[in-house]
């Protein structure tokens, strides 16, 4: 289900170039199961290494069905059809048929996957800690990750910002706080819980070093959690590291950090 990552968009990105129709022709329809089979959840970076290959297999599909109609609308062998951008035509002839004009083609494709992908990358965060008040500001940030084949590297830009300034959230600002002898939760609201804004991080200098996947036809890996789970393990690092090894709890406030800064010092 798309949440906003993008699916859509490489969806109807990956079903163009694959039948080589007009992006403004596809339609991507999810979460009804009135014409779509149930599906799990949304998650495990699964999306392209899955979802795309079974689009791509189905639309493969789609153009041998379309290979056989085409054949007999012009009485012709279906080894003499060639399909080429959204046609179907004889070879050596000017004798063709539009994917649209042999009326409805219908193909389903489940893929289990056979083997994981393994997306890698590294994260560097460089901070500043204000030793009188706790503050812990990044002062700069740099991701190089490898997700295989990029079908859109605007979305996977886009994946890695948004993760990891998630992450980022969570090793510096978010936290649920409890009442000790309730048990209600005291930072319910946007007033009382604290999310990373776009004063809080430099520029993220963000960049790509692809290798090709090899267990799936379309080479990509997943990129999903790439920037969440980077993240919060390099900025305590780095914390922790300007604190001269003592330990350090998330989030890493910066009452938390002056507490840190203090131990040791008396």
């Amino acid at each position: 289900q798309d949440n906003g990552q993008g699916h859509t968009t490489t969806f109807v990105q990956l079903l163009s170039a694959r039948l080589g129709i007009d992006a403004a022709r596809i339609r991507v329809v999810q979460g009804d199961t009135d014409l779509v089979p149930a599906d799990g959840l949304t998650g495990g970076s699964r999306f392209l290494a899955i979802g795309g290959v079974a689009a791509g297999a189905a639309a493969d599909e789609v153009i041998e069905k379309g290979r056989r109609v085409a054949a007999a609308r012009l009485e012709a062998a279906a080894s003499d059809i060639e399909y080429r951008d959204g046609e179907f035509r004889i070879a050596g002839t000017d004798r063709k048929v539009g994917l649209f004009e042999l009326g409805a083609l219908e193909a389903t494709h489940t893929r289990a996957p056979e083997h994981y992908t393994y997306p890698n990358g590294c994260h560097i965060c460089e901070v500043e800690i204000d030793a009188d008040s706790g503050d812990a500001a990044i002062v700069r940030y740099t991701v190089v990750d490898d997700f295989g084949r990029a079908v859109n590297p605007k979305l996977l830009e886009g994946q890695v910002h948004g993760g990891t300034v998630q992450g980022i959230g969570q090793a510096l600002r978010e936290h649920a706080v409890y009442d000790r002898e309730s048990g209600q939760l005291l930072s319910g609201s946007f007033m009382d819980y604290a999310m990373p804004r776009a004063t809080d991080l430099p520029a993220l200098d963000c960049s790509f070093h692809h290798v090709p996947c090899t267990s799936n036809p379309l080479g990509v890996k997943g990129a999903g959690e790439a920037g969440a789970v980077g993240a919060p393990a390099a900025v305590i690092n780095a914390i922790v590291d300007a604190l001269q090894g003592k330990r350090i709890d998330m989030p890493a406030s910066a009452q938390a950090v002056w507490r840190a800064a203090q131990r040791g010092q008396a």
